[in-house]
């Protein structure tokens, strides 16, 4: 890289500062190239808000994670898609967990370990639990969800390239918040998920009415025998169009299906990915009435697919 400095006097080789250690995890998957990638950028203590976000959009990744400093279990964390800073990401936890017992800075034995993430919006509690010969098993325990009032479905579904019908008329349009405030679309069937499309400008305007970080279509149908539901999240530029695999949403999601109860069960496993050729599977548990919802879980494994390190010029 060529930097310039001031004078127009050309710099070279670049001051770089020391490396940094990276890994790309690939979350709620036991198999490397699929589920959900993350890239996790370990000793970013010294990193700016700027730098940070540089990388994110470097990573291209949905998510790019920051393990910024590190006192006994507890660690502080930052989480940024390409276009911005978020307060809270399921996958990037995973993969982030993952990522801190592979490269030696968490341990974690056979049994229970609890740790704890340092978010930019406060802590969230996290439990990983060993068993001989398998992969981690992580935990994430999101926030109290909050429930945003309903909205109609014919203001919402051309945002998707969707007639109001393609929609559940047993429970609304909402925007749902365990950490990530996010649009949760409840449709009547997968061959509606298939054709959802978003129509950007609708969907921008819709955002900025509404107010919500991104959007979760789903249905109450597994991909496979052993899934409860599956499910399609769509953000726009310069965040990746289509996530494949995501856990806050997927918390908000278990959440708003026990509030409305259109499931019953506290513990069930959403799906998605599939189509994009990266399949995930997320375990989901509520916690509480379906009045009072106490918390949600998600959790899942990952694997380490990259080793490696970053180097940026200082």
């Amino acid at each position: 890289m060529l930097l310039i400095e001031p004078a127009g006097v050309l710099k070279w080789p670049p001051t770089v500062m020391a490396p940094h250690p990276f890994l790309l995890v690939d979350a709620f998957t036991d198999r490397p190239l699929s589920g959900n990638a993350c890239a996790v950028v370990l000793d970013a203590g010294g990193l700016s808000a700027a730098t940070m976000q540089a990388i994110a959009r470097e990573m291209n990744q949905s998510e790019t994670a920051f393990v910024r400093a590190q006192a006994g279990n507890t660690f502080d964390v930052r989480y940024y898609t390409p276009g911005a800073e978020i307060p809270l990401a399921g996958h990037p936890t995973i993969a982030t967990v993952t990522a801190l017992i592979d490269s030696g800075r968490l341990q974690a034995p056979i049994g229970r370990t609890e740790l704890t993430f340092a978010l930019r919006e406060g802590p969230i509690a996290i439990a990983v639990e060993r068993r001989a010969g398998d992969l981690p098993w992580v935990v994430m325990t999101q926030r109290r969800p909050l429930f945003r009032p309903s909205l109609e479905a014919a203001a919402v579904a051309p945002a998707f390239g969707l007639p109001p019908e393609a929609v559940r008329d047993d429970g609304p349009v909402q925007v749902v918040s365990t950490g990530t405030e996010q649009l949760m679309v409840p449709l009547r069937s997968k061959e509606w998920l298939r054709r959802a499309l978003v129509d950007v400008p609708r969907y921008r305007a819709l955002q900025q009415a509404v107010g919500f970080f991104s959007a979760h279509l789903f249905v109450l149908e597994g991909e496979t025998p052993g899934g409860r539901t599956f499910a399609r999240h769509v953000a726009i530029s310069p965040d990746l169009f289509e996530d494949a695999v995501t856990g806050s949403a997927t918390g908000g999601m278990g959440a708003y299906l026990f509030h409305h109860r259109l499931l019953t069960e506290r513990d069930f496993v959403a799906e998605q990915g599939h189509w994009m050729g990266r399949p995930g599977r997320v375990a989901v548990h509520v916690e509480g009435t379906p009045q009072d919802i106490q918390w949600v879980s998600v959790a899942g494994t990952g694997v380490v697919v990259v080793r490696g390190l970053l180097e940026i010029p200082g």
